[in-house]
């Protein structure tokens, strides 16, 4: 058994979960038959990003879904023998998309949902899941609107607050500063800029944005607007495949040589957009595979490698995703308000280290890290600065 003692609140359990039939744990889940211990079998629906301009994230996901589904389970995709049926569905980023694969696999019986890397996608399933009371164990999605929507919801990886309050960590006294929030206008970036504003903002900031629509492929206008606005620091949240031209745009126009620029650090397809800009970027940081130092780190990365993956920015939500799986079934067996209990307030050992899920909203509450990008060997890779304790990070508590 691999599953640390910590991770199960010292429990015996030590299989996996994936989804649950919308039964009690004494009727029958869909394919499968009742059992005195609970239904033989459960499934859940991933709906994540297969194609659309959030693929890589998706992919990233359900590479650590399906490692850390492998890790919690040891290899036998079963929890105290009930059998899992993991159905992936790909809502290509968009809301609506996802909302009619949820309702279809809600009314096939599924009530545990998981995925979603856009964070339109995450508050629109957050909805249904509301809606018809099933559990939604939402993704890489970083809106904080997402936090404390409904007591059905639940993060697996961080949110833009925690983003945020990294951020700041890299900043001096900012009272009296300005500071721009340059982001797409999307659930996304206005997560972000509202995050801003009150973290930031109620530091004695003044906050102002450029907000740039999702289908804009010419970003020059919009780094001008920001360089004419003269701030203090700049704060970008950016997302997808129009990464490497925005940060054409803003290194071209002289952003970054006149004013000092935060932004998270990317996936690994995103550092060679940044180019000779790397080192004028200060960066905050969700996961790279050199930031933690624990075996259950090391054991996410073995599994996704020999799987001819590579772990990335979202490898450890999908992960996460996977273990809060397994507690919600080892301890619910089907039943919602079960397994919502056997979540909240669980604290366990990810491979971001200890992990706790805020019992009175559902966050996650985990540590980040400050990075740089350095070249090595001809490529730009992250290094270490520093970690940022848990709680130091966490975001304010959802009303």
């Amino acid at each position: 058994m691999r599953v640390p003692k910590k991770l199960f609140l010292g429990s015996l359990v030590a299989t996996a979960a994936l989804a649950l039939a919308a039964c009690a744990p004494t009727t029958a889940a869909p394919g499968g038959e009742a059992g005195e211990e609970g239904p033989a079998s459960i499934s859940v629906g991933v709906i994540t990003s297969e194609t659309g301009p959030l693929a890589g994230y998706g992919e990233q996901y359900l590479e650590g879904f399906r490692a850390g589904l492998d890790y919690a389970t040891d290899g036998t995709n079963e929890v105290d023998g009930i059998a899992l049926d993991v159905v992936y569905r790909d809502d290509a980023g968009d809301p609506d998309t996802a909302v009619t694969i949820a309702k279809e696999l809600i009314g096939e019986g599924v009530n545990i949902l998981a995925g979603s890397a856009s964070s339109g996608v995450a508050l629109a399933l957050a909805e249904q899941a509301a809606q018809n009371q099933v559990l939604f164990l939402s993704g890489p999605a970083a809106a904080d609107a997402v936090t404390g929507i409904n007591e059905y919801t639940f993060r697996t990886g961080r949110q833009s607050a925690q983003d945020v309050a990294t951020a700041g960590g890299f900043l001096d006294d900012i009272e009296g500063k300005k500071v721009t929030v340059f982001a797409q206008n999307n659930a996304f970036g206005q997560g972000n800029e509202a995050a801003v504003t009150a973290i930031l903002g109620g530091m004695g900031a003044e906050v102002d944005s450029v907000l740039v629509a999702e289908d804009v492929t010419e970003f020059t206008p919009f780094a001008q607007q920001v360089l004419s606005g003269a701030p203090d620091l700049v704060f970008v949240a950016w997302a997808g495949a129009t990464s490497g031209a925005m940060w054409q745009a803003m290194s071209q126009q002289g952003v970054l040589d006149d004013i000092p620029v935060v932004t998270g650090l990317g996936d690994a397809a995103t550092f060679g957009a940044y180019g000779a800009a790397s080192e004028q970027i200060s960066f905050l940081n969700h996961y790279f595979a050199g930031g933690p130092d624990n075996a259950v780190n090391d054991a996410m990365i073995e599994a996704v490698e020999a799987e001819g993956g590579t772990p990335d920015l979202f490898t450890p939500d999908g992960f996460v995703a996977a273990l809060m799986l397994v507690q919600a079934v080892a301890e619910g067996q089907g039943d919602v308000d079960a397994m919502i209990a056997a979540l909240e307030g669980w604290t366990f050992d990810g491979p971001k280290g200890e992990t706790t899920v805020r019992a009175s909203d559902h966050a996650l509450i985990q540590e980040m890290y400050q990075v740089k990008l350095v070249t090595k060997d001809g490529e730009l890779v992250p290094e270490l600065v520093g970690t940022v304790d848990a709680e130091s990070v966490a975001p304010a508590e959802a009303p």
